[in-house]
This record gives structure tokens, sequence and C-alpha cells, in this order.
């Protein structure tokens, strides 16, 4: 996205009232030699113009907008100096486009490319963004030239998705919707969650065809508020008698995946590519090198956890799977599905599915004293809002203690010998 302009003269309602009315607009290049936007002062508030260079000593003159002179802005026909200059480019690139024949860009046109850019980077969440696309996004925007997509148009489709029954899949792949609306306020809850994720991956694509040149600019999406405070924590975790009964439940090779995961609090897919090798026995890390945001990452194990991975990698080629199946061949995409269930059901604790295990070894981290930043970096999330989100409530001093450290001390308050005397509770 270009970079906003300043001038002290356009930039602000104040500043141009004390500008002489003119039926010259005042012009500030945003483009040199191709692109200005001008201010033409009327006596009644102004308006936005741009001049677009066409070659050959000649220009282009349009009105774009009002100027927010009287009215507050819009985003639409009334125009801040900034949000005029993002329409004025927006509009010389369509101009451009036209010029060379370029053929209308289509929200499926955007979407197609999502979809193959995500498949190309084999992203774990490429199933669930088709399914979100083909049943929700396409559906209604599929035909719409990315031109004529408005935030009005992606307002009322949110609502709507979130007001409307859940998809459940039927036989062979169909889909049927549940019979009827959310109406509890948990329901709700999940629906106006689900559509929010929708709404991301609909961003996500847009995002991606802006930053490639196919959208001319990302003005009507960008405001997009999502509905606030519906992702509620859902986390589960064992308590540490659990994980000991589950791990004597599990059997054969898939204890070791379980113990695997709970040293490390990785995620199946990433304990399913670990090589022998990626285990460093003198720094006491667990290398991943493929992870769901794409970042590497050293998992930094504890005593224990360097001890059972010290006994998995003894004597072992460094590029051998370090977890594999009892047959060797290497763990799939639901062979956990099967062996978790029956632990558990064997350990009698109530059915959970592997990714519990990332939730416990995170959760004791936490309620251990372990700080939300370390853990945070050792699950592989880019920062720990998203861990003191699912986590903080297991730590209740953790907010406390951190304003205590970083809180600042004003020192405006005097040193005295005063005590406070509490009232005796003793009967007379």
């Amino acid at each position: 996205m270009a970079k906003n302009v300043r001038d002290n003269a356009l930039g602000s309602r104040a500043s141009r009232e004390k500008l002489k009315a003119s039926g010259k607009p005042y012009y500030r290049s945003l483009d040199a030699g191709l692109l200005h936007l001008g201010y033409r002062k009327g006596r009644h508030g102004g308006k936005w113009v741009m001049r677009r260079y066409l070659g050959n000593e000649k220009y282009e003159v349009e009105t774009i907008a009002v100027a927010d002179d009287r009215d507050d802005a819009d985003g639409k026909d009334i125009l801040t100096f900034n949000e005029a200059q993002a329409k004025a480019r927006e509009i010389a690139k369509a101009r451009r486009q036209e010029a060379s024949g370029a053929a209308p860009i289509t929200i499926s046109t955007v979407l197609d490319a999502y979809l193959k850019q995500a498949e190309a980077q084999h992203s774990k969440s490429v199933s669930d963004s088709r399914n979100r696309i083909e049943n929700h996004i396409r559906p209604a925007f599929g035909a719409m030239l990315a031109s004529d997509l408005t935030q009005e148009a992606i307002q009322k489709w949110l609502k709507a998705l979130a007001d409307s029954p859940r998809n459940v899949r039927g036989k062979a792949g169909t889909v049927s919707r549940a019979l009827a609306k959310p109406k509890t306020d948990d329901e709700k809850r999940r629906r106006r969650a689900s559509a929010n994720r929708t709404l991301t991956i609909l961003r996500a694509a847009l995002n991606q065809g802006f930053r490639s040149g196919k959208i001319t600019s990302d003005t009507v999406w960008r405001t997009i508020q999502p509905f606030r405070e519906v992702d509620a924590p859902r986390v589960r975790y064992f308590t540490q008698d659990e994980v000991r009964r589950l791990v004597n439940a599990a059997q054969g090779e898939f204890r070791s995946l379980v113990n695997a995961a709970l040293f490390t609090g990785c995620r199946y897919g990433e304990l399913c590519r670990l090589q022998v090798g990626d285990f460093n026995p003198d720094a006491g890390t667990v290398f991943v090198g493929q992870s769901k945001s794409g970042k590497a990452r050293h998992v930094v194990l504890t005593e224990e956890g360097q001890g059972f991975f010290r006994q998995l990698t003894a004597g072992r080629p460094t590029n051998a799977l370090m977890l594999s199946r009892a047959d060797g061949a290497p763990w799939g995409a639901s062979h956990q599905i099967r062996p978790m269930a029956e632990a558990c059901k064997a350990a009698k604790i109530a059915k959970a599915g592997f990714h519990i295990l990332r939730h416990t070894a995170a959760s004791h981290n936490v309620m251990g004293g372990v700080p939300m930043p370390v853990v945070a970096k050792n699950l592989g999330h880019a920062d720990s809002r998203m861990t003191e989100k699912h986590y903080a409530h297991l730590a209740p001093s953790y907010v406390a203690d951190q304003i205590r450290q970083f809180a600042p001390t004003f020192g405006t308050v005097q040193q005295t010998n005063v005590a406070l005397l509490h009232k005796s509770t003793k009967a007379n």
C-alpha cells in the first residue's frame, strides 16, 4: 500500500479553511509528474480532484469526492485528505488497467489464486479454507467484480452468516443444514466465531489479490470489524494423574508419540516430521523445521524430556524418522485417532483428540510458573497474546506479577513511620 503524503495546507479541515476560494485546485503530488491530488475550494466547502498524466503533455482532471469541510467523512462520497489520496491512486490504477485491455477481476478469480497459493505452501488449513470458500464465500461474492465489492455487502453477508444454521456434513460429502437457527447464547457465540473465521479467509484472499495488483485498493475490507468477544477459550487439558493413566494405557509406538507430545507441546503434524537428528542432546532441544506458522523453532526440553529423547534416538541414524509406527511407516494424517480413542477408553478418561496433549503440556508449564513469553516461544506462537488468551487463567498471579515487575514507580509518595492500625475483631 502506497504511503500517504503529508501537506500542511490540505491535510486538515482547519488548514483548508485558511485557503482562498478558487476555481483552480490546490495540488499535491502523489506520484511525481504522473498523479496529483487537488483541492478545489468553493464558497461552501471544497471538492477533491485528481489530475492524471496521459502522455504527450496531456492531463486528465476529474472530481472524485467532496472534502470533509462541512460534514464528517463517510468513506465513499465525503473523504478526508488521506482517503482522497487512496481513492485517487485506486482510480488511476483502474484507468491503467482499462488502457492495457486487462479483463475485469472477479472475486472468484481472487479466491482461486488464494487457494492455489495455499496448496503450493502445503498449508494445513487449506481444506478448511476451501470448504468455507465453496460453501459461504464464493456463492455470495464469486460472480462479483472486485471493483464492485462494498463494505455494506460484506457486513450484511457476515451478519447473515452468523444468523444461519450450522452446516453438517452428510454422506458422500453432501452438506445439509441444521433445522434450527442458533438460539442459546452459546450457540450464537459459536456461530459468530465461525463467521469471523470465514471473514478472515475472505480478507486473506482479498489482501493477496491487493498485494499482487489484481485489486486496486484495500479500503473496502480493511476497516470491517469482526464480531467481538466470541472466541472464548475452549481449553481442556489432562491432569497429571490422567497423563500417567493415558501413557500407561497407550500401546506400542503410540506411547512414544504421546510422550513426545507431552514433553514438547508440538502439534501432531510437527511430531510426525521429526527426524532423529532434530534432537540436540547438548542443548536439550528439539528442532521443529516446518510448523503451522511457517517458522522454524527450537523447543526447550525438561530434564525428563531430554532423558526420553535420548532413549528414543540412541544409536539411530540422524536422518531416520524419530517417531514411526510399529511397521516403520510414518504416522499419517488420521493414524492417531483410533489409538488415542482406545487409550482414553482404557485409561477411563473422557474421549479427547490428540491435540489435547499440546494443551496439556502448555497448561502444566503455565501452572508450574513458566513465563508466558517462554511458553509461547516453545509452542511456536508469534507472540504471547494467544498463549495468554488460552492459558493466563491458569496462572492467577501472572497479571499481577507483570504489573509489579514492569509498571513505573513515580516516587511521589513520601516514606513515613505511620503504620496502619487494624481494628480488632475480638469480642469485648
